[in-house]
């Protein structure tokens, strides 16, 4: 890790929905939102002013993800600043990426295209 600041800022949200069909229509028809499919599974918003996407699953809190040029040095200040991985890094289709809580417990993830 460098003594250089991570430049890492909020870049989607990720929402879960046991009933992914509704949500997209809901977030259609109340804010104009489009979507592209990935699959019976994930659906990615576009036109939110924001990144983001819709899983499939057990509702939960929106997953809040910030980009790094740098994973591994974001995987490092991250762990080193108190924070609980609960997913180590991984592969995805366009990218890499982690999941942590931050002490207070929120769920979040960073991600890299590298």
């Amino acid at each position: 890790m460098t003594d250089e600041p991570l430049d890492l800022k909020i870049d989607y949200v990720e929402f879960a929905s046991p009933e992914l069909e509704a949500t997209q229509a809901f977030f259609a028809a109340a804010f104009g939102w489009r979507f592209v499919d990935y699959g019976p599974q994930y659906q990615d918003i576009q036109g939110a002013g924001i990144g983001g996407g819709i899983e499939r699953g057990a509702l939960r809190p929106p997953l809040i993800v910030l980009r790094a040029g740098d994973l591994e040095a974001a995987f490092a200040a991250v762990k080193t600043a108190g924070a609980e991985i609960t997913r180590e890094i991984f592969t995805f289709p366009g990218g890499r990426r982690f999941e942590f809580k931050e002490p207070g417990g929120n769920a979040m993830a960073v991600w890299s295209d590298e």
